[in-house]
């Protein structure tokens, strides 16, 4: 599976995708989930946290282990996809359909600081 070239990425394996209202979907990679083997449960943030950047907001747990998932920047959560409770699968087969949570950022510039596709890939070799 590509990565696609329309968001952001962090070297914690995070997508991060800029939405039209300024708020950020954040989910995992297609590499994350491959690390982390069939998923089983999805621990999410609860809308209206605020977060620290690198701060631990949700939790990834498959069978091989449990995975904090770390804030990609500072802000407010806005949403999270509670569907993932009920099929936390889905995000081994469709990583990049399936967000996790959304993020208001404290400051959007911060935004450019992320990855670019070819950013990462160049980060994972």
């Amino acid at each position: 599976m590509s990565d696609p070239d329309d968001r952001k990425y962090t070297p914690t394996h995070l997508w991060v995708l800029p939405e039209q209202s300024g708020d950020l979907l954040v989910g995992i990679t297609d590499f994350a989930q491959n690390q982390l083997g069939d998923i089983l449960f999805v621990q999410l943030p609860c809308v209206g946290q605020v977060l620290a950047a690198q701060a631990s907001c949700a939790v990834v747990e498959s069978v091989k282990s449990a995975s904090d998932i770390q804030a990609p920047l500072a802000g407010v959560v806005s949403g999270v996809n509670a569907a993932l409770c009920e099929t936390p699968e889905v995000l081994n087969t469709l990583p990049y359909d399936n967000w996790l949570f959304k993020l208001h950022p404290a400051n959007p510039a911060e935004v450019a600081q992320l990855l670019t596709v070819e950013q990462y890939h160049a980060f994972m070799e």
